[in-house]
């Protein structure tokens, strides 16, 4: 809130939202959006307000920029600029995720969402399921039945855990075999963010 309120411009993914926040806090600041879509366009306006003196606050709708969220070409350009970035820590739910999951949490790969197509997420699948360490995947609620299906397809009748909602009102972690979960979402129709957390392969010996 302190930064919100001492910066000069504040980047958002979504005006809307942001500015829900900013009236609750009685913060009045200029916003401008920054999303997956004009990130690249956006950046070097940016990045010339930043070189001008200004400072700029980046935040997303939800955790923590650049974690599956905008952010990371107009950090980069920013080093590459040699202009200072500072980082303030957040929630993010891939650690709220596996931390829930019962699963080992001393090595894990986030993998973020895996790709759509189902030829594709297929083959994404295929390469974790060499994986030695805990999988970390975020997930919507119209894809997460299928994804889950895919799961079980390819890397067997696995254990899992399907966080959604995470620091919500309706926070839920469900944790079983992946055939009980996807049976379990296709009979309830899936809300929320998901973040699904598996161990495919055996523990080395």
């Amino acid at each position: 809130v302190e930064t919100l309120k001492a910066v000069d411009l504040i980047a958002c993914e979504d005006t809307r939202q942001t500015g829900k926040l900013l009236q609750h806090y009685e913060i009045r600041k200029s916003l401008v959006s920054l999303h997956d879509h004009n990130e690249r366009q956006r950046t070097p306006e940016l990045i010339e307000t930043l070189k001008g003196g200004r400072s700029v606050a980046l935040v997303c709708d939800g955790g923590t920029p650049l974690i599956s969220d905008p952010g990371w070409w107009l950090v980069h350009q920013a080093l590459e600029e040699g202009i200072a970035v500072e980082w303030i820590p957040g929630p993010t739910a891939l650690v709220g995720g596996l931390a829930l999951s019962g699963l080992p949490t001393d090595r894990f790969v986030f993998e973020g969402f895996l790709p759509i197509k189902p030829g594709a997420r297929r083959k994404r699948l295929e390469t974790l399921k060499q994986e030695g360490r805990t999988v970390v995947l975020y997930e919507s609620p119209h894809r997460v039945v299928k994804t889950l299906q895919a799961i079980h397809e390819v890397c067997g009748d696995v254990e899992m855990s399907c966080s959604r909602e995470l620091t919500k009102k309706f926070e839920e972690t469900r944790r079983d075999r992946v055939s009980q979960l996807h049976e379990h979402f296709t009979q309830h129709a899936p809300r929320g963010e998901f973040v699904l957390v598996f161990r495919a392969a055996p523990n080395p010996a």
